[in-house]
This record gives structure tokens, C-alpha cells and sequence, in this order.
């Protein structure tokens, strides 16, 4: 989950390399969305995978991390339409289509803005993104990382690609089912490549509408698109249920994790909301086999020995989750010994 605790280069210091030290214990550890590139990037002081500085700032996280014992995914990032010039050099943002997202606002160094209509990707510019994204993940195996996943979740790039919302494409990456998976697809098999078989996993949001995310059947659009990537070498595939409610959109699966995980012929990861017993409740069902843990984990880095003592949880502190320095990030107590 984004902490915005890098600076203004993208890098990573030592106060990440505690943050992510205490929570070791998780046993798997996907990273904050880390950039692929310069254009990747759609929020102040979000780390990147791009610059020598910035990998090897990683290499320190990642050693600490399997010192402890701990494995460590970093989770790769292309923001798309999800930011603003202010924050990018005065350059728009890239989407599939320019389709500026409404009703929201976008955090940036200045405040929260109104979001721009983004610059609509060539079909050229198309194919070096999917090569950037190549390019991070051999990065990110240089840097100590046990593997990577692809962030195609919550409104982001992949996921603007994947949306009948957001993709207007009448070319080969878009106008279809099959071609708004194709660029997802082609950046998985891209990563494939670049980091080796078991290595890379995805995560995919099928039923989750922020920012602006709309598909008329989710069904139609997911189900061919596990079914391709059921053909790839991956280590897992990461879903999250839907965070917001669905009483808009009584045709979205209620159960993203039940309905689009029995497709998956991979290790399927639940993730959105889950505590203790939900987690077990869904485990019990046989789909999912690992539940991943977000805000719970960030307030308590002793997540697992919490669970395991029935222990009481830190409560999360809001003001700092984006942005800040040592408080709200390193400095939440663990259980007394």
C-alpha cells in the first residue's frame, strides 16, 4: 500500500528498509506500487525501479527482509490517467483513451486537484510501456527481489486498459473483449521473460469501480483473461474482492474471490477487508490459499502473533498514511515480549 515515503527522485532510504524489516514476519511481503519509469509515476514521493539510485536503495530492503527470513514481491506500477502534470514535470498523464476521471480529486504536491484529460497512448507508445514494464522487473530481480507483480487493479494502467469505461480503442488494444486483455496479457508474458517461470504474480480488482472503472459484465471481460493467463508460468494470481458497495451495480459479482478465483488454475491470493476469522472463513473454502493483509498490517507490523495470541490491534493513524516522516510508519508498537 502506498506510504509516499520516498523522495522526489523516486528513492527509497532507510526508514523503508526498517518499515518493511518489522513486518518480515508476514512470510510473503508484496511492496508498495513501486514505478516502472518516469512516465509511470502519478503521485509525489512514490518510490521507482527505473534509476541505478533507485535499485540500489531496493537491494538494502530486500536484504534486510531475507535476513529476517522474510520473501519479498515488488509490486510494479503504472499510474496511467491516476495523476497529474504538477507532479510529472508538467507532462499529462497517459491513458488508453483520453477520458479524464470525474468526481474525484487527485492527491498531489500541491493539494488535491481535479484530474486532466490524459494524452491517448499510440499504439507505439503502447508496446515500450509493456517494455518498460520488462525492464522493471529484470530491475527488480537485480535488486534482491524474490519476484514481481503486476498492479492491473484499482484504476490504475493495466486496469484502464481492461475497462469499457476507460478504453475507447478502436485498434488492436481495444474494441473487444479480447483486445482490452491483450495488453495485459502481453505485459505478463513480458515479465515472464524477464524474471523467469513462478517468478511474477498479478493482482486484478474485477468488481472494484474507483476511479471511474466500469465493465458491463465483468464475467465476460475477466473470465477469458484467467483463462489466458492460466497458460502462463506465474506464481499466483492476486484478487481483490470489491472495497465499496455494489447496490449501483447489481450485475458485478458479489464474491470476486469465489466467482473469478474457481476459474484460476493458479495459487489464488484473497485480499480486501479480511480480518482473522474472515480470512480463515475464506481459506475454509477451499479457493484462496494465502489472504493478504493491507491497513491491518501496516499499524501492526507483529500481524501473525497478534492473530496467533488473539492480541488487540494498533489503530491506524489516517493523517500519516500518505506522506511524513518516522510516525504513522516505523513507529507502531509491536507486542510487549
Amino acid at each position: 500500500m502506498t506510504r509516499s515515503r520516498a523522495n522526489l527522485e523516486g528513492v527509497v532510504s532507510n526508514p523503508t528498509v526498517l518499515y518493511y524489516t518489522q513486518r518480515a514476519s508476514a512470510g510473503l511481503i508484496f511492496t508498495e506500487a513501486i514505478n516502472i519509469s518516469e512516465q509511470a509515476l502519478g503521485s509525489p514521493f512514490t518510490p521507482g525501479l527505473y534509476s541505478e539510485e533507485q535499485i540500489e536503495a531496493w537491494k538494502k530492503v530486500t536484504k534486510s527482509v531475507h535476513d529476517k527470513g522474510g520473501v519479498i514481491y515488488a509490486q510494479l506500477w503504472h499510474t496511467g490517467r491516476v495523476g497529474h502534470s504538477v507532479d510529472r514535470k508538467g507532462k499529462l498523464p497517459v491513458a488508453p483513451s483520453a477520458i479524464g476521471i470525474k468526481g474525484q480529486q487527485h492527491f498531489t504536491s500541491q493539494g488535491p486537484k481535479e484530474y486532466e484529460t490524459p494524452q491517448e497512448l499510440t499504439t507505439a507508445e503502447i508496446k515500450q510501456v509493456v517494455k518498460d514494464y520488462g525492464q522493471a522487473a529484470k530491475n527488480a530481480i537485480d535488486a534482491g527481489f524474490d519476484g514481481v507483480e503486476l498492479h492491473a487493479a484499482f484504476g490504475y494502467l493495466p486496469n484502464q486498459f481492461l475497462s469499457e469505461s476507460a478504453n475507447l480503442r478502436t485498434d488492436e488494444y481495444g474494441g473487444n473483449i479480447e483486445n482490452r486483455n491483450r495488453f495485459v496479457l502481453e505485459v505478463m508474458q513480458e515479465l515472464v521473460e524477464a524474471s523467469g517461470s513462478d517468478k511474477v504474480g498479478i493482482k486484478l480488482s474485477p468488481t472494484i469501480y474507483y476511479n471511474n472503472i466500469e465493465n458491463g459484465d465483468p464475467v465476460a471481460q475477466f473470465k477469458p483473461l484467467i483463462e489466458a493467463l492460466n497458460e502462463l508460468p506465474l506464481a499466483y494470481i492476486h484478487l481483490m474482492n470489491g472495497l465499496f458497495p455494489l447496490d449501483n451495480y447489481p450485475h458485478y459479482p458479489k464474491n470476486a474471490v469465489e466467482t473469478f478465483g474457481s476459474i484460476s488454475k493458479h495459487l489464488v491470493i484473497a485480499n480486501g477487508g479480511f480480518n482473522k476469522d474472515s480470512g480463515e472463513a475464506e481459506l475454509e473454502k477451499g479457493i484462496a490459499k494465502i489472504i493478504a493483509y493491507g491497513s491491518l498490517f501496516l499499524a501492526n507490523p507483529d500481524l501473525p502473533k497478534r492473530f496467533e495470541l488473539d492480541a488487540a490491534f494498533n489503530t491506524i493513524e489516517q493523517a500519516t498514511m500518505y506522506g511524513g516522516g518516522e510516525k504513522g510508519y516505523t513507529d507502531y508498537p509491536f507486542l510487549e515480549k
